[in-house]
């Protein structure tokens, strides 16, 4: 090829060639545990099988099993089998696996980080890599600190000429903002701003990214996306599942810290942004810090946020424990498993509408949604009778589990009589589109090999969302102890109160 790296037969417009990454390799710590297995290990797979990773990409396994490079090629092949979106090819497999390496130690053995320098350095030789190296750290969060020390002691966080180290952590990032401050200057000392990808999963979702599309593509979204049109504002995100195995690291973070600090917050930030400038990190960032920065807590917190305790009762046919008999948990545990809170926004666009968030384990079904609900019309030149069915009009975003958009509106009911009752129109992922959305963790991947840090929360946003969700957790602690409610249900009635105040009810998912 000449000089230049550009290809001469392809045309920068052409959509058909997606963004390849370019010689590269991953090294996950905590290999081991159950993110690696059921997501990390598949979409790597499943990004390998569908041409976007280099041919000599390489993945290196790092954890305390005694195992050769053989065991850890036969988990890698376990869990892709079991759990990857594309189906199983055999000359995929091959040379993908021919780039496995394992690393045994723990994180504070120096020799260990040793041999994953020598491992590093074999597999630019063996496979091109080039020098390009993501350290994935799924790990508790209590070691990030010395992970990242270990990586800067044993220079692996140092890039030599033109290539690129990065790290990748997974939520959450710090338990406040204290915390969190302190984590990202650990952090920072070791590697650049742009080199640290904050993983949430829920931004690599199709619906999430389609939230822009929608608002921002699209003429007749935005000029009623605000305080003139819009009521209020509903972001639920409900788990049908307890804690499971998870007691260890739930009990003590709770329902508002492991989801609405991150997830629901970022849904806030996304669906409250002005329009970015362009569409990329700095650009979004950008608004999504303004929309964040504008948040007003309520006055009241003891009226304006709910924290509950799932107890005993039937899911999906079977009976299951309440939180506090679940194995490791503590009987007297203030913990939350469910959470509602109301934000305002103090900004032109939203003053004076609410958001109500809300998150919790043993509701109804997993579901997660955006619910903007709009204001009754001014007028209505029909009897009462005629109205009696007719709710508020909504525009409801499905994040998971069938990605779509509802619209709920007024029509006629066919007949000789005027009656108006809500309908609803429906659009879905699986039926407009032949495509398969990719999982999330497959488009992140990509994106942290690409250098591409559009979906990732940067520090000040962080740092902003601990700011909002500190002192109610704070509240919280120092008032009483968590409402109940039991499992299989929509949450506690202290929730539903909270909403009936504001003469407003949660939306039946």
């Amino acid at each position: 090829m000449t000089g230049s790296d550009t290809n001469p037969l392809r045309d920068p417009q052409d959509r058909r060639l997606p963004r390849i990454a370019g010689p590269s390799g991953l090294v996950i710590f905590g290999v081991t545990g159950d993110l690696s297995r059921k997501k990390l290990m598949p979409a790597v797979y499943d990004l390998a099988n569908r041409g976007l990773l280099p041919p000599g990409f390489s993945l290196v396994g790092f954890a305390r099993r005694e195992w050769e490079d053989e065991d850890f090629a036969q988990v890698v092949h376990d869990s892709v089998k079991e759990h990857a979106r594309t189906p199983f090819r055999e000359e995929v497999w091959q040379q993908l696996s021919e780039g496995f390496r394992f690393v045994q130690g723990d994180f504070d053995d120096d020799g260990a980080f040793e041999r994953l320098r020598t491992t590093i350095e074999d597999l630019d030789k063996a496979r091109g890599t080039g020098g390009n190296f993501a350290f994935y750290l799924s790990v508790p969060p209590k070691f990030f600190p010395l992970v990242v020390q270990q990586l800067k002691e044993h220079r692996l966080a140092d890039p030599a000429g033109d290539s690129w180290r990065r790290a990748v952590i997974e939520k959450p990032f710090g338990h406040d903002l204290k915390s969190a401050e302190e984590l990202n200057r650990i952090v920072h000392e070791v590697f650049e701003p742009d080199q640290v990808f904050r993983i949430d999963h829920y931004l690599g979702k199709e619906t999430v990214q389609n939230i822009l599309a929608l608002r921002f593509a699209n003429t007749m979204f935005e000029p009623i996306w605000n305080r003139s049109y819009v009521d209020h504002v509903q972001i639920t995100m409900a788990e049908d599942i307890g804690i499971g195995g998870r007691a260890g690291y739930y009990d003590g973070i709770g329902a508002a810290r492991d989801v609405i600090q991150n997830h629901l917050l970022q849904l806030l930030a996304l669906t409250a942004m002005e329009e970015p400038t362009a569409f990329d990190a700095q650009a979004l960032v950008a608004e999504k810090t303004k929309a964040l920065e504008s948040v007003r807590l309520p006055e009241d917190l003891g009226r304006h946020t709910v924290r509950a305790q799932y107890t005993a009762g039937w899911q999906g046919g079977e009976k299951v424990r309440g939180y506090l008999e679940e194995d490791g948990i503590d009987a007297h545990s203030g913990t939350d498993t469910y959470a509602a809170i109301k934000l305002e926004i103090d900004n032109r666009r939203w003053a004076g509408v609410p958001f109500y968030l809300r998150a919790g384990k043993r509701l109804g079904r997993r579901v997660t949604e955006i619910a903007v609900v709009f204001q009754r019309a001014p007028h209505l030149p029909f009897d009462t009778t005629d109205t009696m069915e007719l709710g508020q009009n909504a525009l409801v975003i499905r994040v998971q589990p069938d990605e779509g958009i509802t619209v709920r509106f007024g029509s006629k009911v066919p007949g000789t009589s005027m009656e108006v009752r809500d309908v609803t129109m429906d659009f879905a992922y699986g039926e407009s589109f032949t495509e398969s959305s990719p999982e999330a963790y497959e488009r992140l991947l990509l994106d942290v090999l690409l250098g591409d840090a559009n979906l990732f929360p940067r520090p000040q946003e962080v740092e902003l969302s601990w700011k909002i969700l500190d002192p109610i957790e704070e509240h919280w602690a120092k008032h009483g102890k968590p409402a109940s409610y039991t499992a299989g249900t929509w949450g506690p009635k202290a929730a539903d109160e909270m909403l009936a105040r504001d003469g407003r009810s949660w939306r039946r998912p």
